[in-house]
């Protein structure tokens, strides 16, 4: 018998700064609803979803920085949304900001938490592709300083959940084919992941008219290469004069999206997800313990950046 799991894309529209948290659970509570309504059991919500992206700030009060993060989830703002997921018996995929303390030390993390139908947590993961900048740079029509305000996650586990083996990604980790990779060899089904992505690229400018195909191509490609379903999830449209895109879809192992969002609003898109759909992907094409060629990849994990070959000697300039 097929394991059949509905899903629901959960994007949201525009978070502005002066939105409060209740007002952002509001608009989830009520995609929440309809989800559950149109039967799915797993309702993906986007990364940083409670708040404006607030990294395209600098932002130098540490109380008005600290505002921004969560210090437990969930907490007094978030509770109605996950007691009505479990009354619903649905289950729950959101990004926020996390704020740990560590005696004197605070470790601040863009974190998404994976909650079951039964309202347990499933897993927590912390986001490790940080990109941005840690200093600001005055030139930038807005900031994105998240190598800033957050430290990079552990690294990429997946979980038994939803009746199969589960990974959790956050926006730039979707660009990078280690994300999934990593996730694939430890027989990963299903990866979901929430962004928030600007239209305009301050530092290269000219990709600006291909972020929506650069988005679907990364997490088609994971998708395909790795044989399993992806879902990722946008807050979309102008945030506080920041356009950014949406097309929250879902992904299945063929690498087809099957259900894709039209808007940049508030939208669900909604789609039946076979898991046994990766089997036949896992034991073919990409059956990794009979292709994998692990001896010829070592420079994947002993270098960082490139470094192209010494020019010969012999050759001509």
């Amino acid at each position: 018998m097929p394991r059949s799991l509905v899903i629901a894309a959960a994007q949201l529209g525009p978070v502005q700064r002066a939105h409060t948290r209740e007002q952002v659970v509001q608009r989830m509570l009520v995609l929440l609803r309809d989800a559950a309504a149109m039967g799915a059991e797993l309702v993906v919500f986007p990364e940083l979803c409670l708040t404006t992206f607030f990294p395209r700030w600098l932002i130098e009060d540490e109380a008005e920085l600290d505002a921004y993060y969560e210090t437990r989830m969930p907490g007094p703002a978030t509770q109605a949304l996950f007691d009505e997921a479990k009354r619903l018996g649905v289950g729950l995929h959101l990004g926020y900001a996390e704020l740990q303390h560590e005696g004197d030390r605070k470790r601040r993390f863009n974190a998404a938490m994976l909650v079951e139908r039964d309202g347990r947590v499933a897993s927590i993961y912390r986001k490790v592709h940080l990109p941005g900048h840690a200093e600001p740079e005055p030139w930038r029509r807005f900031q994105h300083l998240e190598k800033r305000y957050f430290e990079p996650g552990p690294g990429f586990t997946a979980v038994r959940a939803f009746g199969g083996v589960v990974g959790v990604a956050i926006c730039n980790d979707r660009r990078w084919s280690e994300t999934y990779r990593v996730l694939g060899l430890q027989g990963v089904e299903l990866v979901l992941i929430g962004y928030n992505t600007p239209v305009h690229n301050p530092p290269a400018p000219e990709h600006d008219r291909l972020g929506d195909f650069h988005n679907h191509l990364v997490m088609q490609a994971g998708a395909y290469q790795n044989g399993t379903w992806v879902v990722g999830v946008a807050k979309a449209g102008v945030e506080e004069g920041c356009e950014m895109i949406g097309g929250s879809c879902i992904i299945a192992p063929t690498g087809e999206v099957v259900a894709l969002c039209s808007t940049r609003d508030d939208e669900l898109a909604v789609a039946r997800c076979d898991l046994d759909l990766c089997n036949s992907y896992k034991r073919s094409v990409f059956d990794f313990a009979k292709h994998r060629q692990p001896h010829a990849y070592g420079l994947i994990v002993s270098r960082t950046g490139a470094i192209p070959p010494e020019q010969d000697r012999g050759s001509k300039s």
